[in-house]
């Protein structure tokens, strides 16, 4: 007799039994997950400690860098008319400086022609060189060449080419009431980048002829000149000197002039220390360890009051980074005017938190090659190098592939897979177990439906004995 329901002949709930079995196999589960649950808190967690670590690492070796304490900025009184910048490493100083006249560029302008008039057969060459002794002294670059077709090349064709020459001088067409007019210019300024343009004319005396744009001399040219090159011209502290170029980059070592405008009197440019850049460095690496110590803190404790512990309590990874962060940060760096980092006004609180004291630290920024020797110090001995050095090597070491942080990310991810093939074994043995059970059960329950209906034949059959009997 087939049963279409289990427990339908024995009336027991074979499901509801079954059901209790199997969770009965499946309870190490709870904690199989539980334990997942750690291990994945434990690995984000060394996860952000690496990333905090690497980032206290990169500040610390801002601080050692070379330059980190030598930046300075330039500053003008009169910004209108000066600006500065400055090298790294530049001596700190102050000056007076006059704009007496800017640098200019040549520019020169043909007579106007009617709106797209041809301009004749021939050529130009345009040669770059001097004008300052009132001839032309041609530079040692190669003279450009414009060839211009007749009934072909307009002005604006002949501004094209020069255009694409590229050869230190540029051409637009102005046009106004009177017609258009061919105006040129001087990539660059200066004495020494002026031009010459020379007409190679193929139809002459037809009054049309391109020797219309030719300019071989300061007066008289058919071009006239509407700009002299020139040089800038500046005195510094009472001192004359001239520049090519609007942008002084050669007179004073280390310190770049742009000229905007001539002064009417002397602007005062100063170099200092740039101590508001070594203030940010200093932050930053203050504010990085913090982050860091600030995590360790809260993941190795235990908090008393809401009866939590941190993910990391009594983590050896993480209580030992700890400890080494704190002697570290502690230790001395001697040979200079600066040994500890509470010499610079960089203190550590009772929390094992850095704070600042803005007092001590511009005091420190005074001076910059202690600043520097603290930080930076190189030294055979990685106790004796600088704190930046040092902090970044046991950086570097941590996070490294063999590194104290890594072994234990691997150690988590090993520990994770681990329980994951246990609550797989348990799944399964679950998974084998319910068969198991729903088969024995439902053996049982057949046997029942033999039973029952072996008796009820029985039954029948003494009752149809009686009758016959009767």
């Amino acid at each position: 007799m087939a049963i279409s329901s289990p427990g339908l002949a024995s009336g027991i709930d074979i499901k509801g039994i079954v059901s209790q079995l199997v969770a009965l196999e499946r309870a190490p589960l709870s904690q199989l997950q539980t334990q997942a649950n750690g291990f994945q808190a434990r690995l984000s967690v060394f996860g952000t400690i690496t990333s905090m670590v690497s980032a206290l690492g990169d500040a610390s070796a801002r601080l050692a860098g070379a330059n980190t304490f030598t930046q300075v900025k330039g500053s003008s009184s009169q910004p209108e008319s000066v600006t500065v910048s400055v090298a790294d490493s530049t001596a700190p100083t102050s000056l007076a400086l006059d704009v007496v006249s800017l640098a200019q560029a040549q520019s020169t302008a043909s007579a106007a022609v009617p709106v797209d008039s041809g301009m004749g057969a021939g050529t130009l060459t345009i040669t770059l060189g001097d004008w300052s002794s009132g001839s032309f002294a041609p530079g040692t670059g190669t003279p450009m060449t414009i060839n211009v077709v007749e009934g072909k090349d307009k002005l604006t064709d002949i501004a094209a080419q020069i255009n694409a020459a590229k050869g230190g001088v540029t051409a637009t067409v102005l046009r106004d009431a009177s017609g258009e007019r061919l105006l040129m210019r001087s990539k660059d300024t200066g004495e020494a980048l002026g031009f010459q343009v020379a007409a190679a004319d193929g139809d002459a005396n037809d009054g049309k002829d391109l020797g219309r744009l030719a300019f071989t001399s300061l007066t008289g040219s058919p071009m006239s000149l509407t700009q002299a090159g020139m040089n800038a011209v500046a005195k510094v502290n009472g001192v004359t000197i001239e520049s090519a170029s609007n942008t002084v980059k050669e007179a004073l070592p280390g310190i770049t002039l742009n000229l905007l405008k001539p002064t009417t009197s002397a602007a005062t440019i100063s170099v200092s220390n740039d101590k508001d850049s070594m203030r940010k460095a200093v932050q930053g690496f203050v504010d990085a360890y913090n982050s860091l110590a600030d995590m360790l803190a809260t993941s190795t404790k235990y908090d008393a009051d809401t009866k939590t512990r941190g993910s990391l309590q009594g983590d050896a990874t993480a209580v030992g980074l700890q400890r080494a962060l704190r002697s570290m940060i502690r230790s001395e760096t001697p040979g200079g005017a600066f040994t500890r980092l509470s010499d610079v006004g960089i203190e550590i609180k009772a929390d094992g938190k850095m704070s600042i004291n803005s007092t001590k630290l511009d005091a420190a920024l005074d001076q910059p090659a202690e600043m520097t020797r603290l930080f930076g110090a190189e030294n055979d001995n990685p106790t004796l190098k600088g704190f930046g050095f040092k902090l970044d090597a046991f950086a570097d070491g941590m996070v490294a592939s063999d590194g104290t942080l890594s072994a234990r990310t691997s150690s988590l991810r090993s520990a994770i897979q681990r329980n994951s093939r246990e609550m797989d074994k348990v799944t399964e043995r679950a998974t084998r177990a319910e068969a198991r059970y729903l088969a024995q059960y439902n053996a049982m329950d057949a046997s029942v439906a033999r039973l029952n209906s072996l008796n009820a034949y029985v039954a029948q059959q003494i009752t149809l004995w009686n009758k016959s009997s009767g």
